[in-house]
């Protein structure tokens, strides 16, 4: 069956998703500017690609595990929120002035701008506590009934739980920016492409690839899907960054919504400075045919590929 338009797909499911963030989002019992500072960076808007790659593995699963949308959305939708809750944290701390120092974020202030360092601060902290909450407890038992019992829902949400936990903590997402600080302290080496390559497995490819194998995960994937899964992710994560990079030195900051030619004026080690924008581009291109062919290895179809040859093609 030919997979709908993904621009199409995409504004249902952010409109899903955001909907989701606004009602899962906690008030009751939190200190009013925390709870304000949370939701401000969390409902600022983005792209929400995270959130995405686990409805969409979630789906492709899915069709091959004999599941309807109803079930694999209430299977992956608190994990694709509670990612984006993380994604979000972690934005949040990077664009403190011990981090990245940034100003602007999603098109406004950053929070640390808006609300102070201190409450940026502890509302990326609450932030990630929150994800985890998410991911422990939802969907109950209950909504999941007749069709996937107890013990395997169980199952499922541990190994999501650990991926993410994996993804985001020291050897993944915290490893990549303290590499990333460690390289611009001064008189550091600079960073060669296979370092380049390693920070950036962590910072922003490891979170990309551990939310398409979530939705694989929670969706009831084989352990030759969730392979095929991992190496597209993988690859759409390196694709995604080199792309960063390749708009960090031509978008302007209206398009992009943060502060754009930031990387090269700090003297950052970035792809385009290593080899150049038509090698960076042809290098972004092998990666998404590398995603695709993991795809079409496990026949794994939906949306996919599409947000792959997205991944490549987006101008923010």
């Amino acid at each position: 069956m030919t997979p709908e338009p993904l621009e199409g797909w995409l504004a249902a499911r952010r409109s899903e998703v955001d909907a989701a963030l606004a009602r899962l989002l906690p008030d009751r019992g939190v200190p009013e500017r925390l709870a304000e500072a949370m939701r401000y960076s969390v409902l600022a808007g983005g792209k929400r690609l995270r959130p995405m790659l686990v409805l969409a593995a979630a789906e492709a699963v899915g069709v091959r595990s004999g599941l309807d949308q109803r079930q694999v959305h209430t299977v992956a939708l608190p994990a694709a929120c509670a990612i984006e809750l993380i994604h979000t944290y972690s934005l949040v701390h990077d664009d403190l002035p011990a981090m990245d120092n940034d100003t602007l974020r999603r098109g406004r202030p950053t929070a640390h701008v808006a609300y102070g360092e201190g409450t940026a601060i502890l509302s990326g902290d609450a932030l990630l506590a929150e994800a985890f909450i998410l991911l422990a407890r939802d969907p109950q038992p209950s909504e999941v009934r007749p069709w996937l019992d107890e013990p395997e829902l169980s199952r499922r949400k541990l190994q999501a739980i650990t991926l993410v936990a994996e993804a985001a903590g020291a050897a993944g997402m915290v490893g990549g920016q303290a590499i990333d600080l460690a390289a611009a302290e001064p008189g550091a080496a600079p960073l060669d492409e296979r370092s380049l390559g390693e920070m950036h497995a962590r910072k922003t490819g490891a979170l990309l690839r551990a939310s398409a194998l979530v939705g694989g995960v929670l969706a009831g994937g084989t352990p030759d899907m969730l392979s095929a899964i991992g190496t597209y992710g993988a690859q759409l994560g390196l694709a995604f960054q080199i792309v960063d990079d390749i708009l960090d030195v031509e978008g302007a900051s209206a398009v992009l919504g943060k502060t754009a030619g930031k990387d090269a004026a700090a003297g950052k080690p970035t792809y385009p400075a290593l080899l150049g924008l038509d090698e960076s581009r042809r290098r972004a291109d092998t990666c998404v045919g590398e995603a695709l062919e993991a795809l079409r290895s496990a026949a794994l179809e939906g949306q996919l590929p599409a947000i792959a040859r997205w991944v490549v093609a987006r101008t923010h």
